[in-house]
């Protein structure tokens, strides 16, 4: 029987094109209507769907690996915090779910955010389909609830690992930091190395050292300068400079103004592939919709680079099993 990677909440494809780079296809459900026809141009599998009423009896023996990034604006700090106030709630459906008992509904109406709730749902596909893997990213906010989720992943057999990862150490143009949970039934797990930091190290007798962070000005081919991150605001504004990595990018990012340093006054916008360059997706990729919901897309999105690399710590190290047990 033909074996599924399955894709929760899967946006525009972060995690699907860091499966592709790693010679692997899944199956995403997502519901925005902006996300999937981006999905689809780009060719990844795509199921529209609510995630939370889609049904899981019929993936029952079909899931080889579970993915899972929820949506974040309930808990992210750019938000309104919604989500702090149902922490509680979130423990609750997930120790519920454990066991065997159903309160999504009751418990989403006693959200301040409903939204919130859907942070419970990959544990619900786990305990129906039990993949051999899963790997789930969020915003830092939500690590307690990760842990939380490992707890009862370990009990079930799982080896799990929860922490915050910065998308800078692997490599991409951009200092985010999220949460990862990464669970495995057939192995051992650990967290990707990173292979790069703020500052470059010397060779060492174990091989070369970690490449310095790659920056924005090197990512988009600039010159040296400065964004200014304005918001929805004419004046003011935070800036930073292109000589390192851009700071996190949300959908605000449609607001930031590039400012190179030998043309103070040439300042203009940040456009949609240059962001989507920033989130490591390839220079060409097929961004649907309005600008507004091309940016939001790819601020919600992993960055491909970084999906690869905690992906590879269950693939590969599940390739290398079978080869031994063979």
């Amino acid at each position: 029987m033909h074996r599924h990677i399955i894709d929760l909440f899967a946006g525009p494809g972060g995690w699907s094109e860091g499966l592709r780079r790693l010679g692997h296809t899944d199956t995403g459900l997502e519901i925005d209507a902006a996300a999937c026809a981006t999905r689809a141009a780009a060719g990844h599998r795509t199921i529209r769907t609510d995630v939370a009423a889609y049904p899981t009896a019929p993936l029952v023996g079909k899931v080889s690996g579970l993915i899972g990034s929820p949506p974040c604006q309930t808990f992210s700090a750019a938000g309104l915090h919604a989500g702090a106030d149902d922490i509680a709630l979130c423990r609750q459906a997930l120790d519920d779910l454990a066991a065997g008992r159903d309160t999504r509904t009751a418990l989403r109406a006693e959200c301040t955010d409903p939204r919130s709730l859907l942070v419970v749902e990959p544990l619900r596909f786990a305990l129906d389909t039990r993949p051999n893997w899963i790997t789930l990213e969020e915003v830092p906010a939500v690590a307690p609830l990760f842990a939380h989720t490992a707890r009862i992943l370990r009990t079930l057999g799982y080896s799990a690992w929860v922490g915050i990862l910065n998308a800078a150490d692997f490599g991409i143009p951009q200092t985010r930091r999220r949460a990862f949970l990464i669970a495995s039934r057939t192995q051992e797990v650990t967290p990707p190395l990173p292979t790069h930091a703020r500052t470059p190290e010397p060779e060492s007798l174990f091989g070369p050292g970690r490449a310095a962070w790659v920056t924005m000005a090197d990512a988009l081919d600039l010159t040296a300068g400065a964004v200014v991150t304005r918001g929805e605001h004419h004046t003011g504004g935070n800036r930073f400079t292109t000589t390192g990595p851009a700071w996190a990018l949300t959908g605000r990012a449609r607001s930031w103004k590039l400012r190179p340093a030998d043309q103070p006054t040439a300042e203009r916008e940040l456009d949609a592939t240059e962001a989507g360059a920033l989130q490591d997706f390839p220079a060409r990729y097929p961004w649907a919709g309005s600008r507004t919901k091309q940016f939001e897309q790819i601020g919600n999105a992993i960055p491909p680079g970084l999906a690869a690399a905690v992906l590879r710590t269950v693939l590969e190290s599940a390739r290398l099993s079978l080869v031994v047990a063979a």
